[in-house]
């Protein structure tokens, strides 16, 4: 006989295996990309679609009817076209870029724009801490599927380094 060690969260109580499984489980079939994710994301050089699994990120949406419910982080995949990436940017939680497939160029920056860049093949990631400005560019001619992980399960909008872009952050939530 098993023997659960842990108690459920109080909304999976008398829940039967069957609805775990169906609340559960997401799969990548059934995701819908969002190109309009994000308010950068309608901008030549940061275009790129959300695949959301676990919780909104920092995209700010919230539909949770098709994704799996966020407890203490959450999970998107990012497909970034070629010549494309994200505008730097801050969170209040770490933030984890995993490439899934292809090759991918990260950066951390300071205030005075000074900029470490490294690249990462599949199989590598970058863990960047809150308060640190962060990013990624997708520099080759293929495409780049990244895991993106926050350590909330509702996160802030993220907080764009560029004025204008921190200003408008909320846009796409009205699109």
């Amino acid at each position: 006989m098993s023997v659960a060690r842990h108690s459920r969260p109080p909304e999976l109580v008398g829940a039967s295996l069957e609805q775990i499984m169906d609340r559960y489980v997401a799969r990548f079939a059934d995701r819908v990309p969002d190109w309009n994710a994000f308010s950068d994301a309608n901008i030549d050089g940061y275009r790129r679609a959300q695949h959301r699994f676990v919780g909104a990120g920092a995209s700010g949406k919230h539909d949770d009817s098709n994704i799996v419910p966020a407890g203490n982080f959450t999970l998107s995949i990012m497909l970034v076209p070629p010549g494309q990436g994200n505008a730097p940017h801050t969170h209040e939680v770490e933030e984890i870029f995993f490439v899934l497939q292809g090759r991918c160029v990260v950066f951390i920056e300071e205030e005075d724009g000074r900029r470490l860049s490294k690249e990462l093949q599949q199989w590598e990631m970058i863990s960047c801490p809150p308060g640190v400005i962060h990013g990624y560019v997708n520099e080759t001619n293929e495409p780049v599927y990244l895991q993106v992980m926050l350590g909330r399960g509702r996160p802030e909008t993220a907080g764009f380094a560029d004025q204008k872009l921190f200003e408008n952050k909320n846009a796409h939530l009205t699109r």
